[in-house]
């Protein structure tokens, strides 16, 4: 039975970045037929954990607590799906969603905008409060074995400072000028990201209601692309962040490509990925003028 989960489970991996794939590449037939097998061998792999839990003979209680008087456990039916506080566990881990939903949107994102890209466009949901920890866990991994993984997921960082920008994350694959965020680069990346939502918008075979709520909160914050939101028409979103993008788009690339190259010069590989840590500067004694 282990067995047959853990095939299903590399199945279920194999079949959500195949969807992906053909999702970005535009190929709308084989991304819903690839959707249906995935949901598909989620529905087995429910099946085979509810056979296997059915075949797990229950621990009976201690034979001290019985004698003591202590109260027994009640038996009863086995709680309904989603009754428990406790959330499953994702079939991928979460470092390959968060590259996902970043891939998708080419650009650093927070953690709820990953999560909510992710729930709309692949399958599966996680808590954002879990990204704290990865980023942690992907810099101690750098620094252990520099490059050991294809890419990791890594901090966008301040074009002033270098240092982490508060609640960004992006991968380690981009080149430095997407990562570094100046004065204009979250409005840049905002109207990127929705350019790129569209996009993928486009691509799906048919209406996904999680993305259009996804398409009506970029287009509130788009002059107007509100209307048109209204109207599920994704392409006029799309002209409408274009539109606005130009004005910004020169002037943040030029802040961009200075900072990167003052982060390629001046520091290490890590640095350059998880950025530096800022510290206070030495107080002056200004009686000894010194």
């Amino acid at each position: 039975m282990t067995e047959h989960v853990e095939s299903l489970e590399r199945r279920i991996g194999g079949l959500r970045t195949a969807v992906r794939e053909a999702v970005l590449a535009g190929d709308r037939e084989r991304a819903a037929a690839l959707r249906r097998d995935l949901r598909q061998a989620e529905q087995d792999w429910e099946d085979a954990l509810t056979q296997a839990e059915a075949a797990t003979p229950q621990e009976a209680p201690p034979v001290q607590a019985v004698r003591s008087g202590a109260a027994q456990p009640t038996v009863g039916p086995a709680p309904r799906p989603g009754s428990e506080a406790r959330e499953p566990a994702p079939l991928l881990p979460l470092r390959e969603h968060v590259h996902q939903a970043l891939s998708l949107l080419t650009v650093p994102a927070a953690p709820r905008l990953i999560a909510t890209v992710h729930e709309a466009f692949f399958a599966g949901t996680f808590a954002t409060a879990r990204l704290t920890s990865l980023k942690r866990d992907e810099e101690r991994s750098f620094r252990s074995a520099p490059f050991a993984r294809p890419y990791y997921i890594c901090a966008a960082l301040t074009a002033d400072l270098l240092a982490p920008a508060r609640g960004l994350l992006a991968i380690s694959t981009w080149p430095m000028e997407r990562r570094v965020i100046g004065s204009l680069s979250l409005r840049v990346d905002f109207l990127t990201a929705a350019i790129r939502v569209v996009e993928a918008i486009e691509r799906l075979p048919g209406p996904v209601p999680a993305t259009r709520r996804l398409l009506w909160r970029f287009a509130a914050s788009i002059p107007g692309a509100a209307a048109a939101a209204a109207q599920l028409d994704p392409f006029a979103v799309r002209q409408a962040a274009a539109a606005e993008l130009d004005v910004h788009q020169a002037t943040d690339q030029h802040v961009r490509q200075a900072a990167a190259q003052r982060a390629r010069a001046q520091l290490d590989d890590a640095q350059q990925l998880f950025g530096t840590r800022t510290q206070l500067a030495p107080q002056i004694d200004r009686r000894r003028g010194s």
